[in-house]
């Protein structure tokens, strides 16, 4: 099979693939696995091929960054059972001050959710939120929109977060996470900026429940951190995540100045993400020890592994999909169709990511199954290599341009719609106006973003 005909077979698979997570409920490894396996017998590669095929794109990613995410999995669980993800949100709030309390609630979100899922970190976070909203009586719905962009910017775009380690692991830069990191963080500002002006734009139209009725429940904010007695100091809540950024940093301009000898050797070692991430894992262990809680270590690595197994696997089968596609002679047929291809360039993953996320409502599927369609930069079958993203920044902006299109949208079918809608006291209907409308605009104008940088550094 060739040409036009395996675009239209891929094409055909994705949508059964979209419509057997979305509509039939199909777990995602499972939808991934079997269309993986089914795409390979109809276009041709030979039945003694396919087991091989399987197997190399399945254990590829596992050797490449499952450690790393079950890593910094386990840093954002000691963060959140330890209160240091509370110290953090504490120190976001006298930093900018309460008279800007939306301000406050997205920069806390951003920085949390760096290690926490956004679901995990809005649920850490809604109480402040309450209770700041009750000291400052300003607009529940704005705190609400903010926060969930906060949240929602850093999980898609900056690692410790499965989704960027996953995708910079299967687009070939695994081993620069501070790259991207960097990166993940420039390209937050655009949607940091313009969620925060939606909030208080859309804070003024939409109330919610907590707002025609003042919640009772709700705690004052010094009688909310007082009742979680005594937080972790600042440098400690911020260490498991600080120095791991330091070492890869300190690792890539090892790299960069062509450091020798035992020096060199040492900051490489250190700078690998592998390492880096221990190293935070490390400062975490002793954060559970100041909090005596190193009793509870065991059945948090337990919880955490609980949690990561599932996105391992998808990630796993996203790459299975990958090899398929790049065994299967799709890659070939765009390399024929280059000109107009080049055209497409760095909106290609955001489209592919876009359309996934909007259709099966994880942000997690959608980049890991995006990046195995997209495959490593260093490959010449890879759909990275047909589309031109040939080089290593340009895989850091395809995993930026993947995390973007990861945002657009949310909705119904996605699990942190409904958690935000809830926590947030809104009605499903606004909830389309708030956190749907919110993700739109922040995947929109990060793309922007991301291909106005891809004119310069491309």
């Amino acid at each position: 099979m060739s040409g036009v005909a395996l675009i239209i077979t891929f094409i055909i698979a994705i949508a059964i693939m979209i419509v057997a997570i979305s509509k039939w409920n199909v777990n995602p490894f499972l939808a991934l696995m079997g269309i993986s396996l089914l795409l390979a017998i109809v276009v041709g590669i030979p039945l003694k091929d396919i087991p091989g095929t399987i197997g190399s794109g399945f254990s590829g990613i596992f050797s490449s960054i499952g450690i790393v995410i079950i890593l910094g999995a386990l840093i954002g669980t000691i963060l959140e059972k330890t209160g240091a993800a509370l110290k953090l949100a504490e120190m976001v709030v006298r930093l900018v001050g309460q008279k800007h309390p939306q301000l406050a609630m997205e920069i806390m979100g951003w920085v949390v959710s760096i290690p926490v899922f956004c679901d995990s970190g809005f649920v850490i976070l809604d109480p402040i939120r309450k209770a700041l909203r009750k000291k400052t009586q300003f607009s529940s719905v704005a705190m609400t929109v903010a926060l969930s962009a906060g949240l929602y910017t850093s999980h898609v775009l900056i690692p410790p977060t499965p989704g960027p380690i996953a995708a910079a692991g299967t687009l070939g830069i695994g081993n620069n996470l501070f790259m991207v990191i960097l990166m993940g963080t420039v390209i937050s500002i655009p949607s940091l900026v313009i969620a925060y002006f939606y909030a208080n734009y859309i804070g003024k139209r939409v109330k919610s429940s907590d707002e025609t009725g003042e919640d009772l429940d709700s705690q004052d904010y010094e009688e909310l951190l007082k009742s979680f007695g005594d937080l972790p100091n600042g440098f400690m809540a911020l260490a498991p995540i600080l120095v791991p950024i330091l070492c890869m940093a300190l690792g890539s301009l090892s790299s960069a100045l062509k450091w020798a000898g035992n020096l060199g050797a040492l900051c490489t070692f250190i700078g690998t993400p592998i390492i880096a991430l221990t190293i935070g894992l490390l400062f975490g262990i002793i954060l559970l020890s100041q909090k005596s809680l190193l009793k509870e270590f065991n059945n948090m690595t337990t919880d955490t592994l609980k949690i990561v197994g599932p996105i391992l696997f998808i990630t796993a089968a996203g790459g299975v999909l990958g090899k398929v596609i790049s065994s299967a002679g799709f890659v070939g047929y765009m390399k024929e169709n280059a000109a107009a291809l080049s055209m497409v360039g760095i909106f290609f993953p955001f489209l592919i990511s876009a359309i996934l996320k909007t259709a099966q409502g994880s942000s997690t599927v959608a980049i890991t199954t995006t990046a195995g369609i997209m495959g490593s930069f260093v490959e010449n079958g890879s759909m990275m290599s047909a589309l031109g993203l040939t080089s290593p920044m340009a895989a850091v902006l395809t995993v930026m341009a993947i995390g973007a299109g990861a945002m657009t949208v949310s909705h119904a079918n996605d699990s942190y719609f409904w958690v935000v809608t809830n926590f947030g006291k809104m009605k499903p209907e606004d909830g389309y106006k708030t956190q749907t409308m919110v993700t739109l605009l922040q995947g929109i104008s990060c793309m922007i973003f991301i291909w106005i940088l891809s004119l310069f550094l491309l």
